[in-house]
């Protein structure tokens, strides 16, 4: 910011000026001393009005003579072009560079910030503060528990060639190793547990076939039969506990697609119409226009498909299963609307005390039951987890008796070309 013109200053070196013109005039002979002596006279005297930055006189304090400078244009080019969160912070704590990779952890607006206001972490500002005090570079661990939990390690240095007090923090993601070190503990933990029991069945069922059944027809046919149910069984299970870990794995990286929610649904219920024909179960199935959200497609279909059969399963022979569609606008300032599709069925209902533990691995209100049925217990739990990589909710009501409601909601997205609308129409009608 500067200041303004000094007239008087000025006005006194114009006068002046011309007094010497008229001094060297009246005398004749100082004529070329004086029109010297007026420009110069006038020249100091608009060097002297001339508005200056406002402290640009003012000499440099001793912490304002040593601060370090921010990185240079190549420095923060080369910083920029990294894939991983970057920051350069003074030794007062001020951000002085944030690359575009930390923006989704740090903000965008984090420059000229104290490191304390956009990094919350009091191990990471401890670390800091040890470093600057003339401690050795520490990597430090720490997790961010929203929206998804994601692990990072923090690489703190000191760079003394920029100057006193400078440090750079360099964040690694390691959530995809951590989540991948997750995944074996938890599928050797669910494998031996849900494994166990069809394998010991169908060991069982081989011991009595090579002993005192080996030559009963009979009994060899219906033992048959039982053991390719149950290896059906593992194998559905295998299949879902791989599918729920590829999902776990991949859970902190939002979905880029542009997807049409109807046609999804559509995909979905035109997949299982066979299999809601055998039980004589009817897919009753709303109109809508297309509803677009930023998804994965192939997530969102297993997703749906999960929901209907299992409305398909438990909402009684001979029923109808009911699916429809909506938006409500978003519940905060910032949110955008939601989009909705809701699968109700009008089987037993589900107890109040339940419905909290659906979505738990292998949870089953009847173990029994869902074994006949070809449950594994973990549909729900892979919807859950879908969910939360589409940051989307899921939302369960039930009347003992009447029925059951599964309701999707997804953040929308922007409108899309009309002429996607006749793909959803075609499957809608290809469902039903």
């Amino acid at each position: 910011m500067a200041n303004s013109w000094s007239i008087p200053t000025l006005l006194l070196s114009v006068f002046g000026a011309l007094g010497l013109l008229a001094l060297g005039v009246a005398s004749g002979d100082l004529v070329f001393p004086a029109i010297l002596g007026a420009i110069l006279l006038f020249a100091g005297g608009i060097y002297i009005a001339a508005p200056r930055p406002v402290g640009a006189d003012r000499p440099l304090s001793a912490q304002e003579a040593n601060a370090p400078a921010p990185p240079s244009v190549a420095t923060q080019a080369l910083l920029d072009s990294m894939d991983e969160p970057t920051i350069v912070v003074d030794g007062s704590g001020k951000v002085l560079f944030a690359n575009s990779a930390s923006h989704a952890l740090v903000g965008a607006d984090s420059v000229k910030k104290h490191i304390s206001a956009v990094l919350r972490y009091p191990e990471i500002l401890e670390g800091a503060n040890r470093v600057l005090k003339g401690g050795d570079a520490e990597s430090i661990f720490f997790s961010v528990k929203v929206p998804v939990e994601r692990y990072f390690r923090a690489r703190i240095a000191r760079c003394a060639s920029d100057g006193p007090g400078l440090l750079i923090l360099h964040f690694s993601d390691l959530t995809s190793m951590r989540r991948a070190e997750e995944m074996r503990a938890d599928f050797v933990a669910n494998a031996s547990h849900e494994l166990r029991t069809p394998l010991a069945s169908v060991s069982g069922f081989i011991d009595t076939l090579r002993g005192h059944a080996k030559n009963d027809a009979d009994a060899r046919e219906r033992f048959l039969e039982i053991m390719s149910v149950e290896t059906a069984r593992m194998r559905r299970l295998i299949e879902d506990l791989l599918s729920l870990s590829r999902i776990e794995l991949n859970e902190h990286n939002p979905p880029m697609d542009r997807v049409d929610l109807v046609a999804v649904v559509g995909e979905a219920a035109a997949a299982l119409t066979p299999l809601a024909d055998v039980d004589k179960v009817t897919l009753e199935i709303g109109e809508s226009e297309p509803l677009w959200i930023t998804g994965d497609r192939d997530e969102l279909t297993q997703v749906f498909q999960n929901l209907i059969h299992n409305a398909i399963k438990y909402g009684g022979d001979a029923g109808t299963v009911h699916i429809g569609f909506g938006m409500k606008p978003g519940t905060g300032r910032n949110e955008p609307p939601q989009v909705f599709a809701s699968v109700r069925d009008e089987g037993e209902g589900i107890p109040r005390e339940a419905i909290p533990r659906l979505t738990e691995r292998f949870y089953r209100i009847d173990v029994k039951r869902s074994r006949e049925r070809g449950g594994t217990g973990l549909g729900l739990a892979i919807v859950k987890h879908i969910l939360n990589r589409h940051n989307g909710k899921l939302q369960i009501e039930s009347v003992v008796g009447e029925g059951s409601t599964f309701t999707v909601s997804l953040p929308a997205a922007s409108a899309a070309p009309k002429t996607d609308k006749s793909q959803a129409d075609s499957e809608i009608r290809r469902a039903s």
